[in-house]
């Protein structure tokens, strides 16, 4: 008797996806088996797609891309008992070890043996069924649909980049990039109280996306410079010149998170005024323990998570999915629907 099969987009190398059939995942002690309702696609997928490599992480054989996933869990692995088959998850796709230093002092987001859906050599979820560990997968609410879930993931990036930047009421923020990140990170301000929130980029369909999110000033920086003074700055774009401009933009004793992965690894920094003005500038990486409370905004309508989404895609046609972005500048979010057979435009 044949093993049962699932459908994958598999990258071969850059530019090729090609859809497979595979053995159909089998979960592991203390694992879910989820079937996959949406995906987002992030900027690390498409970096993947175009060039094989994100910095030391290499593609040297297939690969099924994607990490922003929910999905429904349908079988449960031994000693599985946090979910039910039928259960509606948001998949958190970075597993930790639980074990080392960084694990065990609530920063598993370092953890050097993650095992992170999407990223070499781990399998993500551009797939009709993955496995993951059950910590991991977070229970959807009913009002909270699946596109929704999947990008609880990169409204997690925007939520610890506001902890990280002690976001608070009454604050001013600055948010550098209109992008999807940008975007959630300008939703999870306004959710921690900012009242005042100025949001930058080029493209002036992002901004009046993001003014419909609440953003309180835009600016297009290809025709106006920043300036005021914000108590904190997240740098969302991955632009060296957005970091140094945002910086010069903080009030004395400000804080600026640079949240966005540029092409440079090394940048030059106005180190006299970060002296003077005291600045703090931290990185950030993924998140940590936030998963829950970006689910809580979701369910609570505090965060439009749907707005972002201006393509949808079966499972065959991710490689146009990944392509979305760049073939249409005005693309913000794409999503691939395992459970779809045609593209479908935003509605």
């Amino acid at each position: 008797m044949a093993a049962a099969a699932v459908r994958a987009a598999v990258l071969h190398a850059p530019g090729d996806v090609r859809l497979e059939e595979r053995v159909t995942p089998e979960p592991g002690p203390r694992e879910v088996l989820v079937e996959v309702g949406a995906v987002g696609v992030c900027g690390s997928d498409v970096h993947y797609y175009e060039h094989g490599r994100i910095g030391q992480h290499v593609v040297r054989g297939p690969l099924v891309l994607g990490h922003e996933a929910s999905g429904r869990v349908v079988a449960l692995g031994a000693g599985a008992s946090r979910h039910r088959v039928g259960d509606r998850v948001a998949l958190e796709p970075g597993v930790p070890c639980g074990a080392c230093r960084e694990c065990r002092s609530g920063r598993y987001n370092l953890c050097r043996d993650v095992r992170f859906l999407g990223t070499p050599p781990i399998d993500g979820a551009f797939t009709d069924q993955v496995a993951i560990h059950e910590d991991f997968a977070f229970p959807l609410p009913d009002g909270v649909s699946d596109e929704a879930g999947a990008l609880i993931e990169p409204l997690a990036v925007g939520l610890w980049a506001c902890r990280k930047a002690n976001v608070g009421p009454g604050d001013r923020v600055l948010v550098t990039g209109a992008g999807p990140i940008g975007l959630l990170a300008l939703q999870a301000a306004r959710a921690c109280g900012a009242t005042e929130l100025a949001i930058t980029d080029v493209n002036e369909r992002r901004l009046e996306l993001a003014r419909r999110l609440g953003a309180t000033r835009t600016i297009d920086v290809a025709r106006a410079s920043v300036e005021g003074e914000y108590n904190a700055l997240l740098e969302c774009s991955g632009s060296t010149t957005a970091l140094v401009d945002g910086l010069a933009a903080l009030r004395p004793g400000g804080t600026a998170v640079a949240v966005g992965m540029g092409p440079d690894e090394d940048a030059t920094l106005p180190l006299a005024l970060l002296q003077t003005r005291e600045l703090w500038l931290t990185g950030t990486f993924r998140y940590a323990g936030v998963y829950p409370g970006a689910i809580a905004l979701a369910a609570a309508g505090r965060v439009d998570l749907e707005a972002l989404v201006t393509g949808r895609f079966g499972l065959e046609e991710t490689e146009s999915a990944l392509r979305a972005g760049r073939e249409d500048a005005d693309a913000v979010k794409a999503m691939v629907l395992p459970r779809s057979s045609r593209s479908q435009p935003a509605t």
